[in-house]
C-alpha cells in the first residue's frame, strides 16, 4: 500500500476540502488525514485477518490483569468490540457534525494507532480517502472529490450506509473470534454510530445538535441497526439507553458503567 503524505507536512492551501475539514479537528485524540507511520493499524488488514483481535485482546487481558487482578474474555471482547465501532462512528460523526460532511469510512480507507502507554485503546484515527458527500450549499461541492446529495436527511443516509457497510465486515471478521452473536454486534455498532454525533456536540459545545444529529441519523429502528436513536432529556442532562454491554462490570471492584444495559434496572 501506498502510504499517503501527511497532513501536517502539507501547506494548508494544498489541502483537499476534506482534509482540511479534518485539519480543524481538536478533539483531545489525534486524528489525521494519511497515515504517518506503520505503528498504525489499516482497518482492512485487521479485518482480513481475525486473529489479530486474539493479539489485541491478550494485551488488554494482561492489562486487566495488572489494574484488576485478572481478566475476562467477556470484557476483552465487549472493550474491542466497542473501541473498533468507535473510529468510523466517531470520525463520521464529528465530520457530519462540524462540516456536513461524510467522508468515505470503507476499511481500505481507515486506519487507527493503539496505544502503548497504559489501556491499549486506540488512540488515533486516519483517513485516506479523498471523498466526500455534501449538502449543495457546501463551498467545496464543485470539488472532484465531493458527491453532492439533497438535503441533510440525504446526507444523514448516506452516513448510515457507509457505516452499516464498514460495520457489517467488522461483525463478519470479528464474529468469528468471539462467542458473541450478531445481534450483540449490530447493538454495539449501533450504540456507536449513535454516540459519534453526539460526542461531537458535547466536544464542540453544542450538545443539543449532536442530538439532533444523531436522531437524523438514527430516526427509527433501521436495519441493519438494533433501534432508533434513544437520546432523551432528563433532569441530570441527556441521556440514552444502551443496547450494548462492554462487559466491564465482571472486572473484580468494577463500577458498572453509566446506563449499562445488564445492570440498570
Amino acid at each position: 500500500m501506498t502510504v499517503p503524505a501527511r497532513v501536517s507536512q502539507q501547506h494548508p492551501s494544498a489541502l483537499t476540502p476534506l482534509a482540511e475539514s479534518i485539519a480543524r479537528l481538536r478533539v483531545g485524540s489525534e486524528i489525521r488525514f494519511g497515515m504517518p507511520s506503520e505503528d498504525w493499524t489499516i482497518c482492512s488488514d485487521l479485518l482480513a485477518e481475525p486473529s489479530r483481535f486474539d493479539l489485541w485482546r491478550k494485551d488488554l487481558a494482561e492489562w486487566m490483569v495488572e489494574q484488576y487482578g485478572e481478566s475476562d474474555d467477556r470484557a476483552t471482547a465487549g472493550y474491542v468490540m466497542g473501541w473498533y465501532l468507535h473510529q468510523p462512528g466517531y470520525l463520521a460523526g464529528l465530520l457530519f457534525h462540524t462540516a456536513r460532511r461524510v467522508p468515505s469510512l470503507k476499511p481500505s480507507d481507515m486506519a487507527f494507532r493503539i496505544s502503548t502507554e497504559g489501556r491499549p485503546h486506540p488512540d488515533g484515527i486516519a483517513l485516506f480517502c479523498d471523498e466526500f458527500a455534501c449538502l449543495p450549499d457546501d463551498p467545496a461541492s464543485n470539488h472532484p472529490a465531493a458527491t453532492v446529495v439533497t438535503d441533510e436527511a440525504a446526507l444523514a443516509a448516506v452516513l448510515r450506509a457507509r457505516y452499516a457497510a464498514h460495520a457489517a465486515q467488522f461483525v463478519a471478521s470479528f464474529g468469528q473470534v468471539v462467542r458473541f452473536g450478531r445481534r450483540t454486534l449490530w447493538a454495539a455498532a449501533t450504540d456507536m454510530l449513535e454516540y459519534g454525533p453526539w460526542a461531537a456536540g458535547r466536544m464542540f459545545g453544542d450538545e443539543n445538535a449532536g442530538v439532533t444529529d444523531a436522531a437524523m441519523i438514527l430516526p427509527e429502528k433501521l436495519a441493519p441497526f438494533v433501534a432508533a436513536s434513544s437520546l432523551h432529556f432528563t433532569d441530570e442532562g441527556w441521556k440514552r439507553k444502551r443496547n450494548s454491554c462492554c462487559f466491564h462490570y465482571v472486572l473484580p471492584n468494577a463500577e458498572p458503567c453509566t446506563a449499562c444495559p445488564r445492570t440498570c434496572g
